[in-house]
């Protein structure tokens, strides 16, 4: 039962901002441990790559260091270096991170995570941006910046109704700007984030300036003869240039063979929830699996991450127990009849070459009608500011540069 407030203890406004910290019940941990312990392992895959899914040794290496190496409280103090925040918008709870630069002139920026991401996989991009000068950058390019965690996911609450679709929560990151004070802003965002960012972009709420993406949508950007051809199986049209080739056959791919966890969710969120919610191993299982897959190191995700700090994300999810309520984003969006008009404010791109959808900019320029910034970078992928964040802090730099 809720501890009840007397009329002599101040109310809070339904609007107020309130200081958070993490942190779980030791009660949570001890039981993520016993239940790691327990695990039930199926059998080994019968191939020697990874067509079949998360191989099990690697898998029951990650567990293992879980249960035996890992230190969530750790975690816990990587967030709480950072002031935190609740705010309820719309009836939810809505947890986010709000570090403001010590240069006066700094450019407000909110920037969303994605799936299976969280706040973890912008951590390190926080002294860059905020405090450019630094970390090799200029005062002029500083931010303050504001970093939710979307309903359903982390510490922010879980919907209890239908309807958080993106551009629900879309108005409600501009609710929060203004909340905060700020009335000129920027949005960023990667996975659900850029979804997110794009939605605010066509919203175009006053006082949004712009926004950059690290992971462009396909079904705004794909030409209509080339979309055809990839869900009828087609040759690719005939007048495709050498880039453009490859991007479709790179479409084709991963449609063919890397887009069934999105279908799952996109469908049947509460039953994979189930597997989620239960077996900690299972949810390791299903996120580590698509870190494997969208980093730049294919298949290799120790490569770009620490077990650490892969582990920081998963436990995130396995704490709050929002593995299901996350993947709702997917059947909400699915159900909803999204806004997918063409976006007139300034909006930046940046290509990162570990994505698993590139297009080039004449095809961008078809969702982004005022693309004022455009650029393929050498390396990093789909968790691009967790994997490179040095590179990502430059641009979203230069991409925002024009639009202060």
């Amino acid at each position: 039962m809720a501890a009840s407030q007397s009329d002599a203890e101040p109310r809070l406004a339904a609007d107020a901002i309130r200081p958070f910290r993490a942190h779980v019940p030791q009660a949570a941990l001890i039981d993520l441990r016993r239940r790691l312990a327990a695990t039930r392992w199926p059998d080994r895959e019968t191939v020697t790559d990874r067509s079949q899914g998360m191989q099990l040794a690697k898998l029951q290496a990650l567990v293992r260091y879980w249960e035996t190496g890992y230190d969530w409280r750790k975690a816990e103090a990587k967030l709480n270096a950072s002031p935190q925040f609740l705010t309820n918008i719309d009836g939810l709870d809505i947890h986010f991170i709000h570090v403001r630069s010590p240069h006066p002139n700094a450019m407000p920026l909110i920037m969303t995570h994605g799936w299976p991401g969280s706040v973890f996989e912008l951590l390190k991009v926080v002294g860059p941006l905020t405090d450019p000068t630094a970390h090799g950058g200029t005062a002029e390019d500083a931010f303050h910046l504001v970093l939710p965690s979307i309903p359903g996911f982390g510490f922010s609450d879980k919907p209890k109704s239908t309807g958080w679709n993106p551009d629900r929560v879309a108005r409600a990151w501009d609710t929060l700007m203004k909340r905060l004070e700020y009335t000129r802003y920027l949005s960023q965002g990667g996975d659900w984030g850029a979804i997110i960012s794009d939605a605010m972009g066509r919203q175009a709420p006053p006082g949004l300036l712009g926004i950059h993406v690290n992971r462009v949508e396909r079904s705004t950007t794909i030409p209509p003869e080339v979309a055809k051809a990839l869900k009828c199986g087609d040759p690719p049209p005939a007048n495709l240039s050498a880039e453009e080739r490859e991007v479709f056959e790179e479409a084709r791919a991963f449609l063919g063979k890397g887009f069934g966890f999105a279908s799952i969710m996109g469908t049947r969120p509460q039953t994979i929830g189930y597997s989620l919610a239960d077996s900690p191993a299972g949810l390791a299982a299903w996120f580590y699996d698509k870190f494997g897959d969208w980093v730049f190191t294919r298949g290799e995700p120790e490569r770009a991450f620490t077990r650490d700090e892969m582990l920081d994300n998963i436990s995130l999810y396995w704490l709050t127990n929002t593995g299901t309520s996350s993947a709702r984003i997917y059947w909400e969006t699915l159900a909803s009849s999204p806004n997918m008009a063409g976006i007139s404010i300034p909006a930046a791109v940046t290509i990162f070459p570990g994505e698993v959808y590139k297009p080039p900019k004449s095809w961008a320029a078809r969702a982004y009608q005022n693309l004022v910034y455009y650029k393929r970078v050498d390396k990093g992928g789909h968790f691009a500011a967790w994997e490179e964040p040095d590179l990502f802090s430059a641009e979203v730099r230069a991409a925002f540069r024009s639009m202060r």
